[in-house]
């Protein structure tokens, strides 16, 4: 398990951003889901690192990362990071939020990407209309802000597992695992605290002018209108595709590693 003596960090001008870097090669950035971090990747980062110089980000509120105490966009923060590092273009390789903050990125700063990965991933302004999902995230919003930790967990948990199955039928190793994370970044924070995120608007009329290649990677038992939306980000990106890994929801890359990292590596061969 990663320590924070084996991170390196970047003075932001709001505070450190921690990112563990290895390897040697063409670069590839890791981007994670919200509420946990870099550690989301401890599966994907020493195959990758085996042919390429990987960077796994705590985006800012996250891991070992800064909160903020200014306005800002993960965007932003990542493309200062990736000037620091003198690394870009790089693929960036994003889970959930973490694609959302990838596909911004490659619409803010082109010059810095080469390519992009998304799983379990949209644009940045998706929003859910599966009702069962839209749920889930409601009450996960009405729990943290009420600093109800305990429920809100359980119901984080539930939204790990997917709308179709329980999380008595989820793997037990992924849950503690991403439970360590979400506490450990939860911790960071208090319930009622100012949210300085700054998000990004109509991004679907700027997929389009996205021209590196795009690779989607969904779980089949995930949301059905993230699915949708992953294939329709496939389809408007100007050179995407996607595809589906069966048995597993929002976390393929935890769920099937092998076939995940079979998926990424030959991504990162055809660039």
């Amino acid at each position: 398990m990663t320590v924070a003596s084996e991170l390196s960090f970047f003075a932001s001008t709001d505070g450190d951003i921690a990112y563990l870097d290895t390897g040697t090669g063409d670069p590839v950035v890791l981007l994670h889901a919200g509420y946990v971090d870099h550690r989301l990747f401890a599966a994907q980062t020493p195959v990758l690192a085996a042919e390429h110089r990987v960077v796994a980000v705590d985006v800012r509120g996250h891991g070992w990362t800064a909160n903020a105490t200014e306005p800002f966009r993960w965007a932003d923060d990542l493309a200062a990071l990736l000037r620091h590092l003198d690394m870009g273009p790089a693929v960036l390789v994003g889970v959930s939020m973490g694609g959302a903050v990838a596909g911004d990125t490659a619409i803010e700063y082109p010059e810095l990407v080469r390519g992009l990965v998304l799983s379990g991933a949209s644009v940045s302004d998706f929003q859910y209309t599966h009702e069962t999902t839209r749920q889930i995230v409601a009450e996960s919003h009405r729990m943290l802000h009420s600093g109800d930790i305990e429920g809100w967990l359980k119901v984080f948990l539930r939204s790990v597992a997917g709308p179709f199955r329980t999380v008595e039928e989820t793997d037990q190793r992924i849950l503690d695992h991403l439970s360590e994370m979400a506490l450990h970044t939860i911790a960071k924070h208090t319930p009622g605290e100012r949210n300085w995120h700054v998000p990004m608007t109509d991004t679907w009329a700027r997929v389009p002018k996205i021209d590196v290649p795009v690779l989607t990677v969904n779980g089949t038992l995930d949301s059905p209108d993230l699915l949708a939306d992953a294939e329709r980000y496939a389809s408007t990106a100007r050179n995407g595709r996607s595809v589906l890994v069966e048995g597993t929801s929002h976390f393929p890359n935890l769920e099937k590693p092998e076939e995940f990292n079979e998926l990424l590596l030959g991504f990162l061969r055809e660039l």
